[in-house]
């Protein structure tokens, strides 16, 4: 493929203290299957840390990029949602809620093409309004959303309307099964929000933004099934697409 087709894609990071030889610091860091599944679906990675943010700077950013993923990583702030944090709900991240949640407000704006993934998907639904189940067992009686020690689970998700998830994820294999790590999901979905995928359960599992030309936001971590880029494949297709449309 040439590099000109190939659109850039942002890629938002954690920012956590990290060890690494004699270092022991804060430092903004992505696993390596997030970055590696936008370079296989044809797409130019670019990390995004959390920093000092206000509308004019994310303007700025995403001015440079394609297309925006909003990745996995600790429980938003439900101060942002006017709740009292669970007892089992992280500390917050102050700079990071802020900075994705501005990335997204302008990414919206500008109709620029988003993939949320995980915590994504719940800053998305956060940022038009919505509210967040803290922790889902307390609803759903279970654990296996969330089987701890950085284990995957892997859970059927059935696909609702004629939207672009079921475009992308519609055929084969037939029930789509998802690796899911995730203690908390979407409560009351946000007005402009259209579900696009539970489990059984009736926990909601995909939104999409009927608005945007591609927005796209699943609980699962696509990352983690390397096997099906689909997600990632779609995005830096509408990416490219919008590039061309600017040009």
């Amino acid at each position: 493929m040439n590099v000109s087709d190939r659109p850039l894609i942002g890629l938002t990071t954690y920012l956590e203290q990290s060890q690494t030889g004699v270092w022991d610091v804060p430092a903004a860091f992505l696993p390596k299957a997030y970055f590696e599944a936008v370079t296989r679906a044809g797409g130019i990675a670019v990390l995004l840390p959390p920093q000092p943010v206000s509308p004019e700077i994310a303007r700025r950013v995403l001015h440079g990029l394609d297309g925006l993923i909003i990745t996995g990583g600790k429980d938003f702030n439900p101060a942002r949602y006017g709740q009292e944090p669970h007892p089992t709900t992280d500390a917050p991240r102050l700079d990071r809620d802020a900075w994705e949640d501005e990335l997204l407000r302008q990414a919206l704006d500008a109709d620029l093409p988003f993939l949320g993934i995980c915590r994504g998907a719940q800053v998305l639904n956060v940022a038009l309004g919505g509210t967040l189940h803290q922790h889902l067992p307390d609803i759903v009686g279970h654990t296996r959303y969330q089987a701890g020690g950085g284990v995957f689970n892997h859970v059927p998700v059935e696909l609702e309307g004629d939207l672009l998830t079921r475009a992308m994820l519609g055929g084969q294999p037939a029930p789509l099964v998802v690796p899911v790590y995730h203690h908390q999901s979407i409560d009351r979905l946000a007005d402009g929000l259209v579900v696009s995928a539970r489990t059984s359960d009736g926990v909601i599992q995909a939104v999409e933004l009927p608005a945007a030309t591609f927005g796209v936001a699943v609980q699962w971590h696509p990352e983690a099934a390397p096997e099906d880029i689909r997600l990632f494949e779609g995005l830096v297709d509408a990416a490219r697409h919008y590039r061309k449309a600017l040009a």
